[in-house]
This record gives C-alpha cells, structure tokens and sequence, in this order.
C-alpha cells in the first residue's frame, strides 16, 4: 500500500518545467524571505529614526482627585 502511496504522489509531483502551473517554490520562498527581511529592516528604521511620532492632540487627564465630577449630586 505504501508503494502505491509513493507512486501517486510521484505522478502528482510533476517536474515538467514546460507546464505553465510549475513554479520554482524555492526561488519564490528565497524571494519571499528577502523581501520580508527588507521590510522587518526599514520598518525598524523607520520605529529608530524618530521621524514618525503620534501627535497627542489631547490634554492629558487631571488627576483623579482634582478631575470635576459628571454627575452633580441633587438638593
């Protein structure tokens, strides 16, 4: 059953480089992990250059102590 096994998956396995659906998965992974390396670096420059900071348009929030209350208490 084994050889079987084998010998299905071997037609499956198709070499034929003519064919339009085979693709060189090795090339594509190397390709795949350069450019993902080239991402993971400039975004770790960008995060180290200091040029992409997040504008706080808030106020910062009084402490609790001194903040007013929301909900006035009645006569």
């Amino acid at each position: 059953m084994e050889g079987v096994n084998w010998a299905f998956l071997l037609v499956l396995a198709d070499t034929d480089t003519d064919n339009p659906f085979y693709y060189d998965w090795e090339s594509l992974q190397l390709g795949g992990m350069i450019f993902a390396g080239l991402l993971c670096i400039a975004g770790i420059a960008m995060a180290l250059s200091g040029k992409c900071k997040c504008k706080d348009r808030q106020k910062p929030s009084p402490l609790p102590g001194t903040a007013t209350p929301l909900i006035n208490p009645g006569p």
